[in-house]
């Protein structure tokens, strides 16, 4: 995209990602038991989808960690495929954490298989 700005071309560049959810992603989404916490994580992956990642940290392996600060810590984990693909591995709170990310280099490394 290109604008004109006062006789100067400023060039804006986009970038869209592809977000796939896992079926155990959306079904840990879909259980979640607050309606407010799971429009706000799906809030979160409308952003990734523009590109805004967010508070990211890398978990191992490939495998990413979307924190949220708020409630009991949500967390999402994910891979990146590519340029533009993100996968949604799945999710937990502060307190299933370790568990989670063991989970989540699971179904990483069961994708590439």
């Amino acid at each position: 995209m290109t604008l004109l700005q006062s006789n100067r071309l400023i060039t804006v560049q986009c970038m869209i990602y592809t977000v796939k959810r896992l079926e155990e992603f959306s079904d840990w989404l879909k259980g979640l038991k607050d309606g407010l916490a799971r429009q706000r994580l799906i809030k979160r992956l409308r952003k990734v989808q523009l590109g805004n990642f967010g508070d990211v940290q890398p978990v191992g392996e490939g495998v990413f960690e979307m924190r949220e600060h708020f409630g009991p810590g949500w967390r999402m984990y994910y891979v990146q495929r590519g340029s533009f693909l993100i996968v949604m591995l799945g999710g937990g709170d502060k307190s299933t954490q370790q568990s989670d990310i063991r989970r989540a280099i699971e179904l990483a490394k069961s994708l590439e298989d």
